[in-house]
């Protein structure tokens, strides 16, 4: 299974970036074998609609899970559709909260907001 993880490091012993769609980079973890690459967000520098520009580049890379502390809705709205499910990250490498995920040990992430609108979090 695929699951992306956002991330400003292109290493799976770095940290999760708190804010999803500006984050760096997103590290795609095959969950059987620990191998990943990572995908450069294009839309971290968006001037507006960065959360469904990078949604998008997540769906398109085939992950079926996110693993990210929160979410906007409008990157919900096309996450969910894609049959990409949305768990809550918590502290840790990308390689620990993985590891939790596959242990079943996250929660689903229902806390999508309505988004930051253009602030840059970080």
């Amino acid at each position: 299974m695929k699951i992306a993880v956002p991330c400003s490091e292109k290493n799976i012993n770095g940290p999760i970036y708190q804010a999803f769609g500006r984050a760096p980079y997103f590290l795609i973890v095959d969950s059987e074998s620990m191998a990943y690459e990572s995908i450069d967000n294009a839309a971290m520098n968006a001037g507006g609609g960065a959360g469904i520009q990078a949604a998008q580049i997540v769906a398109d890379s085939g992950a079926e899970v996110l693993i990210a502390p929160r979410c906007g809705q409008n990157a919900a709205n096309v996450l969910m559709p894609a049959g990409v499910k949305l768990m809550k990250a918590v502290s840790g490498t990308i390689a620990e909260v993985v590891d939790l995920y596959k242990q079943g040990k996250l929660e689903t992430l229902e806390d999508v907001h309505a988004g930051h609108h253009g602030q840059r979090l970080s």
